[in-house]
């Protein structure tokens, strides 16, 4: 008996290779945007990392009519109240403009955010980094997580009177669509006054990790992926989807 598809939404070559690593022990055949020829790309609007994992996860699940995972992620720094938060990926960039706005480097960012947290001391340079995971279809009795519909609606006080039927959705549904659930992942450190470090990506150089004495970038990949915001984000994916699975069985 063929497996289910589990889409995994993102054009994002390593992200896909890191999600079939990460998700290796869940019972899905998981498919990339590439494979389902599915090339639009859904502009992440939202506030949160959960309405950006959100739309994502809702877009591509309609689309393409299959089990669909989505995430979103980046850096909270508590003395930046929370920022640069769902920008981390562009912080920075509605400050330049020119030839030069949208082209700004890992190190550009990294200087920015240096340069924002100058006077501000040791203890007050908290900062996390988190991972939303939202996957879209599940059947609402599998959710164990936080969940919430799709898409929501204004209802008239007319309409609010009328019951409004319940999805009962599926990983092969047409639409599965109408339910999103939420699995989270964080990792807590602090953020140090010069970067370290040659292994890690964005901001790991300058992420220091007092449980290990080192920053993201020093650690050695392995040790790096196990203990990631997104490999957290994962096995909470991984052990959800089993359930899913073990209940079609």
């Amino acid at each position: 008996m063929p497996l289910p598809k589990l889409l995994i939404a993102t054009h994002n070559p390593g992200k896909v290779r890191e999600y079939r690593a990460l998700l290796g022990h869940a019972p899905f055949d998981l498919v990339s945007l590439s494979d389902a020829r599915i090339n639009e790309e859904v502009a992440e609007t939202g506030d949160t990392f959960e309405d950006n994992a959100r739309l994502k996860a809702c877009e591509y699940a309609a689309t393409s009519g299959l089990l669909t995972l989505a995430d979103d992620s980046g850096l909270e720094v508590d003395a930046l109240d929370g920022a640069p938060g769902v920008r981390s990926a562009r912080y920075g960039e509605d400050t330049v403009t020119g030839a030069g706005a949208g082209n700004l480097s890992d190190q550009d960012r990294v200087t920015l955010l240096l340069r924002n947290l100058d006077g501000v001391p040791w203890d007050r340079r908290t900062a996390r980094f988190r991972c939303v995971i939202a996957i879209a279809g599940l059947p609402t009795t599998c959710h164990t997580e936080a969940h919430t519909p799709c898409h929501t609606e204004e209802r008239s006080d007319e309409e609010s009177k009328t019951p409004r039927p319940q999805p009962n959705t599926t990983a092969q549904d047409k639409n599965p669509a109408s339910e999103v659930t939420f699995l989270e992942g964080a990792v807590e450190g602090v953020i140090q006054y010069e970067p370290m470090g040659n292994n890690g990506f964005g901001y790991d150089p300058v992420f220091y990790l007092p449980s290990h004495g080192l920053t993201m970038a020093q650690l050695p990949m392995e040790e790096k992926n196990r203990i990631s915001h997104r490999a957290q984000a994962a096995q909470k994916a991984v052990a959800l989807l089993r359930r899913w699975a073990a209940d079609q069985s």
